[in-house]
This record gives structure tokens, C-alpha cells and sequence, in this order.
């Protein structure tokens, strides 16, 4: 399943997304409601845990968004507010299920997996990527460009698949840091470009049109485009 945690907490967002991705799940996050909204409506989720009180703008009302523009992927709540009016008004919101902090993180997990069992059959669930002729398969974990195997490292696969999933678009070097590295935090390192560069070399150099674009003063993308 890919999973989207909207969760401002950065401790609390680290703990749901390790334990996610030990349980096999591909995990986003995202610090706030405004830049939730906007990687929910870019991306292609399995299943929303949603912070209900976020800054820019608080849980419900991103949901409630996401329903008028006919967002139907399954939410599950997190909340320290447990009263019934409130775990009404989180269902009346949009929200699948709710759940009160603290919690078990083996509930979560639980109300996680039986929200994406709602979801359409298997099939349905992007498992590959192409952008021009490279491919990913996150299943196999491999990459190829024009035929030709290509191998990456565990880190540079992530990074790449992060890329291609959000192939097009301008994906920031928080973006990165967030979702690629687990930092809620610029180190100040040149960690990322070290990897981009890695990468680059791997997947453009002995190919005639590169694909990884360097956007200056922004970030990444990666796309089939002149």
C-alpha cells in the first residue's frame, strides 16, 4: 500500500512511518495540512492518517476538500480529542475511522491495512513507473533504461521511484529530505546532491537524452520532456 501521514509531530510521524514501511508499505509525509492537500492531490494513495489539528490548515477541512474534488481514498483520524461529537464530526468530515491518542501502533497498523482492503482489487495499485524508456518495477525492485538493466543502490532505488512517482513535477530538496531521508530537518549536508549525482550517472550518462533535471533555485524533476 502507499500511505499518506499528514502529521505535524515530526517524532510522532517518524514512529507511524518507520513502522509502516517495516510492515511493507511505501510511506509520504507531509508537515502540514496545506502541503497534505497538495501531495494528496498529486499523488495516488492507498490510504490518508491524517493529523486532525495541523497547521495551514486542520484535518478536516483538508479531507472535506479532498471529498468535493471526489477523493474517495479510505482515512483514518488521529487525534488526541476522543469525545463522540468529536469522533462524529471526523466521520462526518470524510474521515473511515478514528483514532484517539495515544494508541498502539499495532492498532493503527491494523485500522491501516482493513482501510486499504476496502480499496479496488490489486490490479489497480501502480507498481511500475516510466518515464520515456526507463522503467521501474517496485515489485522486482528494478529499474531499467532502453532494455538495459540498471543497478541501484537501496537508497538511490528510493530516491528515484520518489522521483518517477512524482514524474513531471518539481519535487523540492525537502520533499527529499522528508520522504527519501526521514529528515524533518535541513542537516546542511550535500547529501542530496551526492545522490542526485549518483543517480544521474547511472540512468542519463550513457544515454542520449537525460532525463534528471537540476530546476535552479527549486529542485528536481524527472521527465521524458526537451
Amino acid at each position: 500500500m502507499r500511505v499518506l501521514v499528514i502529521e505535524d509531530d515530526a517524532e510522532a510521524a517518524a514512529f507511524v512511518s518507520k513502522g509502516l514501511r517495516e510492515a511493507g508499505h511505501v510511506v509520504d509525509h507531509a508537515l502540514d495540512g496545506e502541503s497534505g492537500l497538495n501531495m494528496a492531490a498529486a499523488g495516488d494513495y492507498d490510504a490518508y492518517v491524517v493529523d486532525r489539528m495541523l497547521p495551514k490548515l486542520d484535518g478536516l477541512t483538508l479531507l472535506s476538500r479532498r471529498r468535493d474534488e471526489g477523493d474517495e481514498t479510505p482515512a483514518l483520524f488521529l487525534s488526541a480529542l476522543g469525545e463522540v461529537d468529536d469522533r462524529v464530526s471526523g466521520l462526518q468530515a470524510g474521515g473511515d475511522d478514528y483514532l484517539v491518542k495515544p494508541y498502539a501502533f499495532s492498532e493503527l497498523l491494523a485500522r491501516v491495512e482493513a482501510l486499504g482492503r476496502r480499496r479496488a482489487a490489486p490490479t489497480d495499485v501502480t507498481t511500475r513507473y516510466q518515464v520515456g524508456d526507463l522503467e521501474l518495477d517496485v515489485i522486482t525492485r528494478t529499474v531499467r533504461r532502453a532494455s538495459q538493466k540498471i543497478d541501484l543502490q537501496p537508497r538511490e532505488f528510493r530516491l528515484l521511484e520518489y522521483l518517477m512517482r512524482h514524474a513531471g513535477q518539481v519535487v523540492t530538496r525537502t520533499m527529499l529530505l522528508e520522504n527519501v531521508w526521514e529528515y524533518h530537518f535541513d542537516p546542511q549536508t550535500n547529501v542530496i546532491d551526492v545522490h542526485i549525482s549518483r543517480l544521474r550517472s547511472k540512468i542519463d550518462k550513457d544515454f542520449d537524452k537525460p532525463l534528471l533535471k537540476t530546476i535552479r533555485g527549486a529542485g528536481y524533476t524527472i521527465s521524458d520532456d526537451d
